[in-house]
């Protein structure tokens, strides 16, 4: 007599439901039930976790935490999400997150504008910021190592650049990979809790972010004056946020945000952008094929 699979329900993580049972097909299906997002609480912001294989090197978790993977030196920066104000979104319409993208801009927030899809990869992350209060984003643009060919957050090296964003997003995933920490091509919901941050934390106005970022990013000044084209990561100490690089020129970063359906979101501005167009909260967007000498990227850790 064959035995029938009796339904039952299982938790993974804390706020995450599965319930596992068998179709008509006689195959197991598995379901995600969607956990309260609302119900995050990052409290262990002022506390930063340094994962195995890295070092704190300098900043406290106020002004810039930062920590450096031992092997090749790359270094990056605490996001302290838990001491933001609950003013993003993760769905786009219920503002009310402390992880999640801004509305900075005015951009519509929904399928038929920028959007960023709830996937395994942003609630697994969202689980590790409620289990630490924040996460780590890589201190400079990824350069190239020009012995090994992996990617590396350091400075004094020229971005990645000319990478489209499906390439992006394999070398991020590249960057780190263990049993306890994966990397990732950023989130929307990271890129905007770090530039609220910033406000949050006086580094810089809210006008330097949303409006003008002419005086901390390598960019465009006027119409008769480019800049050196992209510059080696860390060149200026002026164009340091919180002990984070370039985040506000230099080069346009790719994010997993989405336009519609087919176009990917890039951030910021690259060294021919006028800063005054295209601020750091700026969201520009391009077919995920194509890649430019002005667009690079980063990479967020996401603990485990």
């Amino acid at each position: 007599m064959k035995n029938r699979y009796e339904e039952f329900v299982f938790e993974a993580e804390e706020g995450i439901t599965f319930v596992v049972s068998e179709g008509t097909s006689g195959k197991l299906i598995i379901r995600a039930h969607s956990f309260d997002k609302a119900k995050v609480k990052s409290e262990n912001y002022a506390n930063p976790p340094i994962p195995e294989g890295y070092k704190h090197i300098y900043g406290e978790w106020s002004n810039g935490f930062v920590i450096e993977r031992v092997f090749d030196g790359s270094q990056l920066v605490w996001i302290p999400v838990g001491s933001l104000d609950s003013n993003g979104t993760l769905d786009g319409v219920s503002f009310t997150e402390k992880f999640g993208r801004r509305n900075y801009l005015n951009n519509e927030f929904s399928e038929s504008g920028f959007h960023e899809t709830f996937t395994r990869k942003l609630a697994l992350q969202l689980i590790s910021v409620k289990k630490y209060g924040g996460f780590y984003i890589s201190r400079y643009n990824i350069s190239m190592n020009k012995k090994t060919g992996k990617p590396q957050s350091v400075k004094g090296e020229r971005p990645w650049t000319d990478i489209d964003f499906n390439d992006a997003k394999k070398v991020a995933k590249k960057f780190e990979k263990s049993d306890t920490i994966t990397s990732h091509l950023p989130f929307g919901a990271e890129y905007d809790s770090i530039l609220e941050w910033f406000i949050k934390s006086n580094a810089r106005t809210r006008s330097e972010v949303v409006e003008d970022s002419t005086n901390w990013g390598n960019h465009w000044k006027n119409a008769r004056d480019f800049s050196k084209g992209v510059v080696n990561t860390g060149s200026s100490e002026e164009w340091s946020t919180n002990n984070i690089f370039d985040f506000a020129g230099n080069v346009a970063e790719w994010t997993q945000e989405k336009l519609e359906s087919c176009y990917r979101v890039f951030r910021g501005c690259g060294y021919y952008d006028k800063t005054d167009n295209n601020p750091a909260a700026y969201r520009n967007y391009s077919t995920p094929e194509f890649g430019y000498d002005d667009n690079g990227f980063r990479v967020a850790l996401c603990i485990k």
